[in-house]
């Protein structure tokens, strides 16, 4: 087999690729690239078992066809040091031998039998569902929510995206169980009801390789696997099995007490007062009255304590609520408006946290921060 390819689009490939590869692989095949090799083009996968991802190179210069799995690290590695050039790759089929040769030299490696290469799953037909999604509202759906996600060996569900799709909208939902994040638009609508949930594994990937991508993506499902087509990648991935938890039902609807307030001045503030936190709790503390926010923070065991006050617009009754600044932090920095709007009804019940006028027409944002208690 021989074959002619650009070193730079061959490394941005590989590159994207990699990142699927893991180092806590047990199986010596998932650390290489397969490469295959047909009239018109060259097909690479990678994979962790859990997760595939395909690309595909069209190209001109092509001589047979086969298959050879070739080690990841030394290809990245070694195109990483090329200047834009093209490649000559020549693969001995029998031997398994690669040699690349370059504008002034020659480089030889030793790839692997493809067959124990783990087979692609394929998609079950009689089950599946399918849809086309503007691929900046996947982006906008994973980046708002991938990092509410858990990392909860207990309870798997929580460690993944929550998919809903219907005939009003589509929503995409993660949770910790101290932060719930919920981004839906009624813009991206189906035929039918369905949801999944993607592990945020493959939804790293896939806010890696949207940016660069042009068209709708075709998103499709069944019952184990969901397959996302882009341009020029494929992405297939195991789905987390289990039912996820009745979000809907933990976001309070009575909400009397609101707060609009400057973003970045009031994460700024929190971040700010929470180095005077106590490093256990992280604990710090709201008092809202007469258009006027505090926030306060006490580490009594180093006898160190912060105060800062910001004006806000505020309709309701002074209330004093506890809430752990990493996550508000998080949250805050996660809203992209320039005012947030802050809704509360008491101090042992959820926040709400919302963008004060919506980006999109079409957009929903609601991110929610469950309460911690304050000590007297």
């Amino acid at each position: 087999m021989k074959f002619v390819i650009s070193s730079t689009e061959l490394l941005s490939h590989l590159s994207a690729l990699s990142k699927v590869i893991s180092s806590k692989s047990t199986m010596p095949i998932l650390d290489n690239f397969l490469f295959q090799l047909s009239e018109t083009e060259l097909t690479i996968t990678a994979s962790d078992l859990e997760s595939t991802l395909i690309t595909s190179i069209k190209l001109d210069n092509i001589e047979g066809e086969g298959t050879i799995a070739v080690p990841a690290k030394l290809a990245i590695d070694s195109l990483k040091e090329f200047p834009e050039q093209p490649l000559t790759f020549h693969i001995d089929s029998d031997s398994f031998n690669i040699e690349i040769l370059s504008d002034n030299g020659k480089f030889s490696i030793m790839g692997l039998n493809p067959e124990d290469f783990p087979v692609q799953p394929t998609l079950d037909t009689e089950a599946a569902s399918s849809i086309e999604v503007n691929h900046s509202l996947i982006l906008s759906g994973i980046e708002k929510t991938l990092f509410a996600t858990a990392d909860d060996e207990l309870r798997p569900v929580m460690n993944g995206i929550f998919i809903e799709l219907s005939p009003d909208y589509m929503s995409f939902v993660a949770s910790d169980a101290h932060k719930l994040v919920r981004y839906r638009r009624i813009d991206a609508k189906a035929e039918f009801e369905s949801s999944f949930i993607l592990p945020k594994k493959p939804a790293g990937l896939l806010r890696s390789l949207l940016p660069k991508e042009e068209f709708d993506v075709k998103l499709q499902f069944d019952n184990k696997n969901a397959f996302v087509t882009l341009s020029n990648y494929k992405l297939i991935c195991r789905l987390v099995e289990g039912n996820y938890p009745s979000y809907n039902s933990v976001i309070p609807t009575e909400n009397p007490n609101k707060m609009i307030i400057d973003r970045l001045n009031f994460l700024n503030t929190v971040k700010r007062v929470s180095v005077f936190s106590n490093q256990a709790s992280n604990l710090i503390k709201l008092n809202i009255h007469d258009n006027q926010l505090v926030v306060s923070a006490q580490d009594i065991d180093f006898s160190i304590s912060a105060v800062e006050r910001l004006n806000c617009d505020y309709e309701g009754d002074e209330i004093e609520i506890g809430f752990k600044s990493t996550f508000l932090q998080e949250i805050l920095t996660n809203i992209s408006t320039s005012d947030v709007a802050v809704e509360m009804s008491d101090p042992t019940r959820a926040g709400l946290l919302l963008p004060a006028e919506k980006e999109l027409e079409d957009e929903d944002v609601l991110m929610l921060l469950m309460p911690m208690m304050i000590n007297a």
